[in-house]
């Protein structure tokens, strides 16, 4: 478990994006979440990354396998941080939600400057932390050195009133970014993998149609393929010691002891939602039973 400084606990995260801007769960997730089948409440949830200004990314809600496909095991992914934006999602989302029944994190991607002021944006809201994504697989790493990931994360930390979270990525230097981040960041999580990470014999990806018009690389891979490289991020950042380590890319219930013993203290469920969005649930109610 891991306890942060506002006192809220958790065990189980629900990865960015994989209930929508609101944690309600997208369109096709709603009925399971009506049903009973998804129970937001039993997770923290992370909100899909915002950014300072809306941004078109990728993802084109009529025709979505044109930036994510599923992949054996897992998933790839290049919706490039597509949102409306921080000023929709605090007019439109926010004051709409119930933060006591509904543990809510917020995310954010930019620029030093871009996230101080979503930080501060977001100060209004009774979020349990705020998660400093630095890492999105599709954006080149925006902020890449990380010199520049720790000051821009201090940087938000100085600005925000919420416990925050650093996500990065298993090809950048997450053990420099985590040691940097000590008594700034409270937890640290880990992003989908690059896809020339994971397929280093040149495997094309599916979505080689869409890295050729708009570059960026062949998206972020997610689930079973991404575990070897973010399991052994897992591995190395609990061995460090520097921040607690939140265990990503669960696609069966018997992954989650398996991250437990590399060191994670809370699990995250990402992918897993694309393919059966029911099963976190099903987990915790079997591991809790």
């Amino acid at each position: 478990m891991i306890t942060l400084s506002n006192g809220h606990a958790f065990k189980y995260m629900v990865a960015s994006g994989a209930l929508a801007f609101d944690g309600k769960g997208w369109p096709w997730e709603r009925p399971l979440v009506w049903l009973g089948l998804i129970k937001p409440e039993l997770f923290t949830v992370v909100i899909k990354s915002l950014t300072r200004n809306p941004r078109v990314g990728n993802l084109r809600w009529w025709k979505p396998w044109t930036c994510v496909r599923l992949i054996p095991g897992g998933s790839v992914n290049k919706v490039g941080l597509t949102n409306p934006g921080i000023e929709w999602w605090c007019k439109e989302v926010g004051p709409k939600l119930d933060f006591q029944k509904f543990p809510t994190a917020g995310s954010i991607f930019g620029d030093e400057k871009e996230l101080v002021e979503m930080a501060e944006m977001l100060n209004r809201f009774d979020l349990v932390a705020l998660e400093v994504n630095v890492s999105c697989p599709n954006t080149g790493h925006a902020i890449e050195q990380a010199e520049i990931v720790v000051n821009s994360v201090k940087a938000v930390k100085r600005a925000s009133r919420h416990p925050v979270i650093v996500k990065v990525s298993a090809d950048q230097d997450y053990l420099t970014i985590a040691r940097g981040l000590v008594g700034i960041a409270e937890a640290v999580s880990l992003n989908s993998v690059p896809w020339k990470t994971v397929f280093t014999n040149g495997e094309q990806t599916p979505l080689a149609k869409l890295e050729k018009q708009v570059g960026g690389g062949g998206g972020g891979v997610s689930g079973k393929p991404a575990q070897k490289h973010n399991w052994a991020a897992v591995e190395a950042l609990a061995k460090q010691g520097s921040l607690p380590v939140i265990g990503p890319s669960i696609m069966e219930f018997e992954d989650m002891e398996k991250l437990r013993r590399l060191g994670a203290k809370a699990i995250g469920f990402g992918a897993i939602h694309l393919r059966t969005p029911w099963k976190p649930t099903s987990f915790i109610k079997k591991e809790n039973s």
